[in-house]
């Protein structure tokens, strides 16, 4: 690989408006701010841009690196449950069997809400996570059992759930069934809380719909990253509806915050800490000496 090929025509690539990296390119266009990103020191910073800090999406299996401890990409994930993978037989462009396959194919998902077994900060928690890539993170079957199953062994085995979120709302593929799966999820949070066990929620970019409706702003603690759109329908059709202009930064993180929505915004750096810390807060256990002897300074 020469200079050419490693510097100079990824760099065209992205002047030129290239939407997605391809994986011969080193650089990747910051949507936020537009400067051009070498991919290590995206994949170093957790693909926040060290120009501005906006927060791009990130996959599920870089959600479980980051915040479960040694996260070494093994983890040991909860089986996907067994639903009906097209009860309408739905087809539009193409069908949605063909639509599943293409996703679990690009993804290495089975759906688009993933969970597993885990600790963050020595705490036993199930961490979920809902992939925007899969279908852009919408709620299917598949999708909300895999969520009441994530509740049910959280139940089972003492341990809090926190769930990372993205979805765009529920699945038109699976019509009314879909939409079932709202208040399904909302049961699997109500184990939790019979249990007097934490559920904590960081709402990213975006969460709308049917999901943000339902068990996403369910949560005993909302967080949220940095700018992230928040929301039930997009400000378009919202200003489209009520024919007017919507404040700035409507359905933005930091308006939520300051309109009492949600609980604190959280850089995407320490998130970890963070989650580490509520949980020890919410489940009554002291932080681990050598988190304690840092605090202190001894």
């Amino acid at each position: 690989m020469n200079w050419i090929t490693n510097y100079v025509r990824p760099r065209i690539k992205g002047l030129m408006g290239a939407k997605q990296s391809s994986p011969d390119t080193l650089w990747r266009k910051c949507p936020g701010c537009g400067e051009m990103v070498f991919h290590r020191d995206l994949v170093a910073a957790q693909s926040v841009c060290p120009q501005c800090g906006f927060h791009m999406r990130i996959r599920a299996n870089d959600r479980f690196e980051a915040l479960l401890d040694n996260g070494d990409g093994v983890h040991e994930y909860l089986p996907a449950p067994d639903v009906p993978q097209d009860p309408l037989r739905f087809r539009d462009d193409k069908r949605y069997t063909d639509r599943l396959k293409e996703n679990r194919a690009k993804t290495g998902q089975h759906d688009a809400l993933v969970a597993a077994r885990g600790t963050i900060g020595s705490i036993p928690v199930i961490l979920a996570v809902q992939d925007f890539a899969f279908m852009g993170g919408s709620l299917g079957l598949e999708t909300g059992a895999a969520f009441v199953e994530a509740a049910r062994v959280a139940v089972a085995e003492r341990r809090a759930l926190v769930l990372i979120v993205s979805s765009g709302g529920a699945r038109m593929q699976e019509g009314i069934l879909s939409l079932m799966q709202m208040p399904r999820t909302t049961i699997g949070v109500d184990m939790l809380k019979e249990a007097h066990l934490p559920y904590i929620v960081v709402l990213t970019d975006p969460t709308t719909g049917g999901v943000s409706a339902s068990y996403a702003m369910l949560g005993d603690v909302q967080l949220a990253e940095p700018g992230a759109l928040i929301g039930f329908s997009g400000p378009r059709v919202i200003e489209q509806t009520i024919r007017e202009r919507l404040p700035e930064g409507f359905q933005r993180a930091e308006y939520l915050l300051e309109h009492g929505m949600i609980d604190m915004i959280v850089h995407r750096h320490d998130l970890k800490a963070r989650l580490a810390t509520l949980l020890r807060i919410l489940t009554k256990q002291a932080a681990p000496e050598s988190a304690a002897a840092a605090q202190t300074g001894s």
